[in-house]
């Protein structure tokens, strides 16, 4: 009988998981045996990924194929988008990302990273910690992904020597002490061969902690959104042309944080017009309360003017208003920042013009050190000041995710080109 099928039969909740790092240091293969060891794997799917393994000249099946689903991947043995997969164990539900490693595609890991739980940050045990380690360890912490597992890969290259972990483990702390990572936690693997991904294996018994697939098991599977303050972002004023329904007047969006009951006292932001919650109502059936996560149609007590991009918050816990901001930006166009351009700024569901007030720093991901800028690059991290033409309801990206992030487009061409999380 295999580990995974002796854990128990309980629900340990959702758990999105991303896995980054560098090229070809095995992240693929790496989902590729999750799945395939958890049975995840559909007999048709496996059929498929063996007759390209072997179309390849491969002896043994190709499980990095899991995820590599464009022909353009296959073709290169590299991963350019985002490659997400969903499977299930008998303890809790995933859905696992799969970051691209090239440096241009650095903006596809930003976008997996920004609902992820854990990251696992793969390391190739022949080439240890390298600039697109630190950068996406960097982006994982700076993005609040509060559970990092670091796995050094490909163990089985390196005679499994622990003297190698142990070297690769100090090298990459002495990097993310100063980045303030809490607790990042280190394990040997080998992704090809499945030791220490859902079974042991034989070759790293110096190696006494958990395996990778009893850690994701194990871990804390959400940020607490319901423990934060409630942040109801209106996204459509529903106002049904019936007779029936004439008087309906109700405001329909996604419950980003918090919780919201009938009854409860409720201001809506910017204006800061206060009521009281009348109706709460999913897929139009009425509800006593909603939490985090949930899409719902609110109905208010009192006829208030009320669109798209207005924020629905308690009183006692209304966000900062403000038509200035400061973030740090991951700049992801391929066109530089220009601070004499005007550029759209989304957060939650309202968009207003923004222009750059100035840039504080751009930081070097090799030594961490800040230096002045005037533009940014595609994959450079800064600080940077906006003013908006609109005011924005917003939180620090610590406290809130979703009220603390937004990003930024090019009115040109439609393009999203930054990333921004508020200070």
């Amino acid at each position: 009988m295999s580990a995974f099928e002796r854990l128990p039969e309980i629900d340990n909740g959702l758990l999105r998981f991303l896995t980054c790092g560098s090229v070809d240091d095995g992240k693929s293969t790496l989902i590729g045996r999750l799945l395939f060891d958890s049975k995840a794997i559909l007999a048709d799917t496996l059929s498929a990924i063996t007759r390209t393994s072997q179309r390849r000249g491969m002896e043994a099946v190709d499980l990095s194929l899991l995820t590599d689903g464009l022909q353009a991947e296959r073709e290169q043995g590299i991963t350019i988008d985002v490659a997400y997969r969903y499977f299930t164990s008998g303890k809790r539900k995933y859905i696992v990302a799969d970051a691209p490693g090239h440096e241009q595609y650095t903006r596809n890991m930003v976008t997996a990273a920004s609902t992820a739980s854990l990251a696992i940050i793969l390391i190739d045990a022949r080439r240890g910690v390298l600039t697109q380690t630190r950068r996406h360890s960097y982006i994982a912490h700076l993005l609040g992904i509060p559970h990092i597992v670091v796995a050094v890969n490909k163990m089985d290259l390196v005679s499994h020597s622990q003297e190698r972990f142990e070297e690769i483990k100090s090298d990459y702390l002495g990097f993310t002490g100063q980045l303030g990572i809490a607790n990042p936690r280190f394990i040997p693997i080998s992704a090809l061969n499945g030791d220490m991904i859902v079974e042991r294996g034989a070759d790293l018994g110096w190696y006494a902690g958990q395996t990778l697939f009893e850690m994701l098991e194990s871990t804390p599977s959400e940020h607490g959104e319901s423990d934060q303050k409630l942040r109801f972002p209106v996204q459509y004023v529903c106002r049904p042309q019936s007779e029936e329904h004439h008087d309906f007047r109700g405001y329909m969006g996604r419950l980003e944080s918090g919780e919201i009951a009938v009854g409860d006292a409720v201001m809506i932001v910017p204006a800061g017009h206060r009521t009281r919650v009348k109706d709460i109502q999913i897929m139009g059936r009425s509800q006593p309360r909603a939490i985090a996560e949930q899409s719902v149609t609110l109905l208010l007590e009192d006829d208030i003017d009320i669109s798209r991009g207005d924020m629905i918050v308690k009183p006692e816990e209304a966000p900062l208003i403000s038509r200035e901001i400061e973030a740090t930006v991951c700049w992801l166009g391929d066109s530089p920042l220009d601070p004499r351009r005007k550029y759209l700024l989304r957060h939650t569901t309202r968009e207003t013009q923004a222009r750059v007030a100035g840039i504080s720093h751009r930081l070097d991901l090799n030594t961490l050190e800040r230096y002045a800028a005037e533009q940014l690059h595609c994959n450079d991290i800064a600080r940077v000041k906006f003013r908006l033409a609109q005011s924005v309801c917003v939180d620090a990206y610590a406290e809130n995710r979703a009220t603390g992030a937004f990003i930024i487009i090019d009115e040109a061409n439609n393009n999203t080109v930054g990333a921004g999380m508020i200070l």
